[in-house]
């Protein structure tokens, strides 16, 4: 993958654009998803890969380079 430090940044803005909401146990995701819970968070595959091709103009391989940085960082921002 040739851009990797723009996917990086994705994944920046998508980390930055998802709210854990503790008290609760659910996490918003920025394009309009809701987790039922934190520690097993999980997302709808379709609209993931929706935003990530609309929003970023990402292809089927930098949407799984994303979606494996975004859920590594928000499952140690989870476990913290």
């Amino acid at each position: 993958m040739e851009n990797k430090r723009y996917l990086d940044k994705v994944i920046e803005h998508l980390v930055r654009g998802t709210k854990i909401d503790y008290e609760n146990n659910r996490i918003r995701y920025p394009y309009g998803g809701l987790s039922t819970t934190i520690k097993g968070f999980t997302i709808d595959p379709f609209h993931w890969s929706h935003h990530c091709k609309n929003v970023y103009g990402l292809n089927i391989d930098e949407v799984n380079y994303v979606w494996d940085g975004f859920k590594t960082i928000m499952k140690e921002k989870i476990n913290q």
